[in-house]
C-alpha cells in the first residue's frame, strides 16, 4: 500500500486439516490470497491500504481442541497464554510443538485491520447441486462443541444379567440417537453431530463401564442454538438417570451466529457481477476462521462450490474454472477496500 498508516486489507484461511481431510479446505483460500498479491504485483496495481495474505494455526481443531485459535487469539477471543496451552491427545501443547518446528513467532497479537476476505469451499452441496459459481456468504451459523463422560460400572459380558447391567456404551448409543433427533428436530438448517467416541475398556467379553463422545452442535439463530444446547442437556440427564449412570457434560467451544459486514459482502456481490459469474447470497454451514476476525473487523467470505458438495474427505476436489472463478471475485473485492491508487 502506499500510505503504510493505514490498515491492511487481510486475505487467507488455513493448511491444518482433518485426519482424513482433502487438499482444498483452507489450502484453497491461502493459495488465494497469495495469487491476489501476486497479481497486483505483476500488473504494478498499487493500492492505498496495503494487502496482506494469512494462515491461521490450528482452524480446524482436529489435532487441538477447540477450533480457531490462532484467528481467535488474534480477534482476542482467547488469551495467548490459553492458546499455547492447548494439548492434543498425547498432552503435547500447541505451544511446545509451534517451539519444535520453529514456527513460534514474536509478534504481538492482534492489530487493527481494514477489512478481512476468506475464499473457501461450500463443503456442501448448494452450489454445485443449483450450478452456481459463487457463493456470497452473508452470515455464518452458530456452534457449541461439548465434551459427554458417561460412566457405569464395568463386568463380566456373560454372567451379567441384563437387567443390572450399567453399560456405558448403551447410554452412548442412546444419546447418539438423542444428538440426531434434535438435528432433525431443528431441520432444514440445523445440524448435529457426534463425532467422535472412545469406549473402554474396549474388550470383546467386557461391559464398558466409561465412554467419552463429542457432539456438535449448529443453526444460523441464536435463540434456537439455545434450545438445542437445553435439548441436549436435558437428554444426557435422563438418559444417565435410566441406565444408572453417571454423565459429565462440558460445553468447550461456542460462538453465536456471525453476520458478516454489509460492506464487504457487497463487495463480493459485485465482484461477482462484474465478472460476470452467477452467485447467490449463503450462509457458512461449517466455523471458519472469519467468524472470529469479524469480531475485530469488517469481514465476509467467497465460497466456491466442490465435487459432490463433498469435504473433510480425502475425495474432496475442485474443478479449475471454480478455482479461478474465485479468485477473481476475491481480487476486485480486495480492490473494493483497499482502493486503487
Amino acid at each position: 500500500g502506499v500510505k503504510p498508516g493505514l490498515p491492511p486489507v487481510l486475505a487467507g484461511s488455513h493448511l491444518d486439516t482433518q485426519p482424513t481431510g482433502g487438499r482444498f479446505d483452507g489450502v484453497y483460500g491461502v493459495l488465494t490470497g497469495l495469487e491476489v498479491i501476486r497479481t497486483l504485483n505483476d500488473h504494478n496495481i498499487q493500492t492505498q491500504h496495503s494487502v496482506e495474505a494469512v494462515c491461521w494455526t490450528n482452524e480446524e481443531g482436529s489435532r487441538f481442541a477447540p477450533a480457531m485459535v490462532a484467528s481467535g487469539v488474534f480477534a482476542g477471543v482467547y488469551e495467548l497464554d490459553y492458546g499455547l496451552a492447548r494439548a492434543d491427545g498425547d498432552g503435547r501443547t500447541m505451544g511446545e510443538e509451534l517451539q519444535r518446528i520453529g514456527y513460534a513467532g514474536n509478534e504481538d497479537m492482534g492489530r487493527p485491520l481494514h477489512a478481512y476476505f476468506e475464499a473457501h469451499i461450500e463443503q456442501g452441496p448448494i452450489l454445485v447441486e443449483e450450478g452456481i459459481g459463487i457463493g456470497v456468504v452473508t452470515d455464518a451459523q452458530g456452534q457449541r462443541w461439548y465434551e459427554l463422560e458417561l460412566t457405569g460400572t464395568e463386568s463380566h459380558a456373560g454372567p451379567t444379567p441384563m437387567d443390572r447391567r450399567q453399560d456405558a456404551l448403551l447410554g452412548a448409543a442412546r444419546v447418539i440417537s438423542l444428538v440426531n433427533e434434535i438435528g432433525l428436530a431443528y431441520a432444514p438448517v440445523a445440524c448435529a453431530t457426534v463425532g467422535m467416541i472412545e469406549s473402554h475398556p474396549n474388550s470383546r467379553n467386557v461391559i464398558p463401564g466409561r465412554v467419552f463422545l463429542t457432539i456438535d452442535i449448529r443453526h444460523p439463530e441464536d435463540a434456537v442454538l439455545s434450545q438445542m444446547d437445553q435439548d441436549i442437556r436435558d437428554g444426557v440427564e435422563e438418559i444417565s438417570a435410566r441406565n444408572n449412570l453417571t454423565g459429565k457434560l462440558e460445553q468447550i467451544f461456542y460462538y453465536a451466529p456471525v453476520p458478516f459486514d454489509r460492506s464487504c459482502v457487497d463487495a463480493v456481490q459485485a465482484s461477482a457481477d462484474q465478472c460476470g459469474y452467477s452467485s447467490r447470497e449463503i450462509v457458512a454451514g461449517a466455523g471458519h476462521d472469519a467468524c472470529f476476525i469479524a469480531q475485530a473487523a469488517p469481514t465476509s467470505m467467497v465460497f466456491i462450490p466442490c465435487v459432490d458438495g463433498i469435504s473433510h474427505n480425502e475425495t474432496e476436489n475442485i474443478k479449475p474454472e471454480w478455482s479461478t472463478a474465485g479468485a477473481n471475485v476475491m481480487l476486485n473485492a480486495i480492490l473494493d477496500k483497499a482502493g486503487t491508487v
